[in-house]
């Protein structure tokens, strides 16, 4: 199948199918006019009340009839929706929702699902509430509601998991899937595990980016919940993904030592090992995410504080007038510049370690007391369209110098096949041009090399794959994988290396680079470990 994501598409257009079918079903009844005037928001928010009324009865085995339901539905009109209804009308609006909307007055509910595996449409039926018989007080033969299954996990789905509960699901299933060696299945666990990681993260960088802004506009609740997630996602994946990673690693050795011992492995053998090596990269990537959630929950701590501590200070600066206090005084008595240095001194004793908001040039300015003379505003001008452009081209200019770097050592490899670091040291001593290729500047070096270390072996066709199955723009950061896939089809237009290994030689002697230039321009040598790059074909 070309689309991988797309297999079992059926099973969840069955879980949307409880909500569409729901919602058609509840704003299509043309009944709901003989009870009020009722919004469709009200009418979905009043039906789900009333199968959580009935879920609650089904778990505690109680009977549920339409007495019962229509006594809850007088309730809560009574008390929140307020709809001129007697006890009447409710159970008529009760016996209405329940056999027309929930049970569509007996017909069979159907959501069409297309199964992109057999290109075909796939009926499927939804049934939300089933009936029995009970016998109440004096032996009264009584018809019972409670939920069917797709009641139940339709009302289910509806709770918000935490983000550490989904992570911790998603790897109770991830383990059960590797010790039943359904390695393609654990591929999708650990995927699924990255992914809410990786959101972890970025809520942590919005959270940052909207306390510079304003830390007034952040509430400490949101900051004393993302600090409770980052908590439960550092306590909870280290030590077990470390685990993990050494048992996926003890397994791919065993299947290539088998693989030299046997003359070859079976296609099935080779599937798995395939997929050991992506769960394995997923892994190491899980664990580097895990490693800076732990350094940004540091600095959301250290900048929140900052930004509170700065604010409470603002009610302290004494303001004055430039042109009241020094302009007009200065004009009364000229002799007075000779002692302008007390008034200007103290503004160069240390560096302001303030953050320029532009959003505050537009906010009115609020006088601490009244005076006397009206201030002079001076009106400041921010073209924002041309600071973007300014970061646009800055990110365009780091990412330059990320595609050069790592563009010099996938084009060597694709002429050599394999070769080390320091070949390519003794080839870019002699040839400055080829050094400033290599090493741009030595941070943008330096990240590259950690970045393609950390990957060690690198499946061409999983990137790939992975490639088109997420969805983001990877072009203003540096993404190794995705950059180092760029560069392979310009370089390797025939497709021949299907994977890149990468490894330390601790035993070697130190790679040294002579003359290398920093980012902000002075010189400096780079002493690092040897490290063999390998293309396999």
């Amino acid at each position: 199948m070309r689309y991988d994501f797309l297999k079992k598409f059926p099973e969840r257009m069955k879980s949307a199918g409880r909500y569409a079918v729901l919602v058609r079903n509840i704003t299509a009844k043309t009944g709901w006019k003989d009870y009020g005037d009722w919004s469709d928001d009200d009418r979905i928010n009043l039906v789900f009340s009333i199968l959580l009324f009935i879920m609650e009865k089904s778990l505690r085995e109680e009977i549920c009839t339409i007495d019962d339901i229509a006594v809850f539905v007088d309730d809560i009109n009574g008390e929140f929706y307020r709809r001129e209804l007697d006890f009447d009308k409710c159970r008529e609006l009760a016996d209405f929702i329940v056999d027309r909307v929930l049970s569509n007055e007996g017909l069979q509910m159907t959501f069409e699902g297309y199964d992109y595996e057999h290109s075909s449409q796939e009926t499927i039926s939804i049934r939300y509430l089933k009936n029995s018989i009970a016998y109440g007080e004096g032996d009264v033969r009584r018809t019972s509601y409670m939920l069917t299954d797709d009641g139940y996990n339709l009302l289910l789905s509806t709770l918000e998991v935490e983000s550490n509960l989904k992570i911790t699901i998603q790897e109770m299933i991830f383990r059960l899937h590797l010790e039943k060696q359904s390695y393609d299945k654990a591929v999708d666990d650990i995927r699924n595990i990255f992914h809410h990681i990786r959101i972890q993260y970025q809520k942590i960088s919005d959270a940052m980016q909207r306390i510079r802004k304003n830390a007034l506009e952040y509430s400490v609740e949101e900051y004393q919940s993302i600090l409770g997630e980052n908590l439960d996602v550092v306590e909870e994946t280290k030590s077990k993904f470390e685990g993990y990673r050494k048992l996926v690693a003890n397994r791919v050795r065993e299947f290539e030592e088998e693989d030299i011992d046997a003359s070859g492995l079976s296609d099935a053998d080779e599937d798995k090992l395939r997929n050991l090596k992506q769960i394995g990269m997923y892994l190491d990537r899980t664990i580097d995410e895990h490693q800076r959630i732990l350094g940004s929950h540091m600095d959301l701590k250290d900048l929140y504080s900052k930004e509170l501590e700065n604010l409470s200070q603002v009610a302290k600066i004494k303001r004055f007038s430039l042109r009241n206090d020094v302009y007009d005084r200065l004009l009364e008595e000229p002799e007075a510049l000779e002692d302008m240095n007390i008034i200007l001194a103290p503004l160069f004793f240390r560096e302001a370690s303030k953050i320029y908001n532009p959003d505050k040039i537009f906010n009115p300015h609020r006088l601490i007391r009244k005076k006397k003379d009206e201030d002079i505003t001076e009106n400041i001008e921010f073209d924002e369209a041309k600071w973007e452009a300014e970061q646009e081209r800055l990110r365009e200019e780091k990412r330059k110098k990320y595609e050069s770097s790592l563009g010099y050592i996938i084009r060597e490899l694709v002429k050599r096949k394999e070769m080390t670091l320091e070949d390519l040291g003794r080839d870019v001593q002699q040839k400055q041009t080829s050094l400033d290729d290599l090493i741009p500047d030595t941070d943008i070096f330096k990240e590259v090399m950690v970045e393609l270390l950390k990957g060690q072996y690198i499946d061409i066709a999983a990137l790939k794959k992975e490639r088109g199955e997420v969805i983001g723009d990877y072009e203003a950061i540096f993404e190794v994988s995705y950059m180092l896939l760029d560069l392979l089809e310009r370089y390797d237009r025939d497709g021949r290396i299907k994977a890149i290994k990468i490894e330390r030689l601790e035993k070697d002697d130190m790679v040294v680079f002579e003359n290398t230039m920093t980012a902000e321009g002075f010189p400096r040598n780079i002493r690092c470990s040897n490290v063999r790059f390998t293309a396999l074909t």
